[in-house]
């Protein structure tokens, strides 16, 4: 059940000049999900629910991924398995993260797949069907070895072709962030990735409204200039969608109750 909440933010800007999303359009943008696949497939079934009710309506949806599908939470393997059949039904695009970054690189470079360890990693491995008696008698090269046996092909293929910008109206989608100052076209796929400051504290216009994941905050921040939608699914047990239809914002989170329930929450956030 979708439970919403009517939170109004106020916004200085007259509701024609807001940043829009093209007429008779919808956008889904998903946070950070790091392996938390009971959270995203909770989410999906949510979204999948409004979206059945806009095709009806004519509404056009798409879902775009932030990125870092994989690492630190438990079943990344389950992630990507679902992100690829979901993919595969409806307009669903994904942003390369820097730990599928890291994850795709471990395959050949040995100090990558040290740094991969170190930040996720190894729940990754796991969530693939490497136990943690193996896991720790193995070293990096028989990890190296051991990784190209247990995850699937078709995995690493559907992540290399993650994207790294999308732009759809008066927004663009990106992992991290951007350079500012650098136009869009001219960004680099590492700041992209990678990239907090100068981003975050930066004031101005980016000639687009930049939504992006990353960066983890209690909840959503929408600066005006951008919107961070990682709320740290891994570590808080709530993932969030930003939904924008028009010059309207609102949002979608799975959040994981003390008790262990997944509920769905949801608010408006202006326009």
């Amino acid at each position: 059940m979708i439970k919403y909440f009517d939170t109004m933010f106020t916004f200085s800007k007259k509701k024609k000049d807001l940043p829009r999303i093209p007429k008779g359009q919808r956008v889904y943008a998903v946070g950070d999900i790091h392996g938390r696949a009971d959270l995203f497939a909770q989410l999906v079934a949510a979204i999948e629910e409004e979206i059945l009710v806009a095709a009806a309506n004519g509404v056009e949806c798409q879902v775009i991924l932030l990125g870092d599908l994989v690492d630190r939470g438990p079943d990344s393997a389950g992630v990507i398995d679902l992100a690829k059949r979901w993919a595969k039904t409806r307009n669903v695009r994904v942003l390369c993260g820097n730990h599928e970054e890291m994850f795709l690189k471990s395959f050949d470079d040995k100090e990558m797949l040290k740094h991969f360890l170190r930040h996720g990693g190894r729940e990754t491995l796991m969530s693939y069907g490497v136990d943690r008696k193996t896991f720790s008698k193995l070293g990096v090269g028989e990890l190296q070895a051991l990784m190209q046996d247990v995850v699937p092909g078709k995995h690493r293929k559907f992540m290399a072709k993650f994207e790294d910008m999308i732009r759809i109206g008066d927004f663009v989608f990106v992992h991290a962030g951007i350079e500012p100052g650098v136009p869009l076209s001219a960004q680099k796929a590492r700041t992209l990735r990678w990239i907090r400051e100068p981003f975050l504290s930066h004031k101005k216009s980016h000639g687009a409204v930049v939504v992006h994941g990353h960066t983890i905050t209690d909840e959503v921040v929408d600066t005006g200039n951008r919107i961070g939608v990682d709320t740290g699914a891994y570590a808080t047990g709530r993932l969030t969608a930003l939904v924008l239809e028009g010059s309207t914002r609102r949002y979608l989170a799975a959040e994981e109750t003390k008790a262990g329930a997944i509920k769905i929450k949801g608010a408006a956030m202006g326009g």
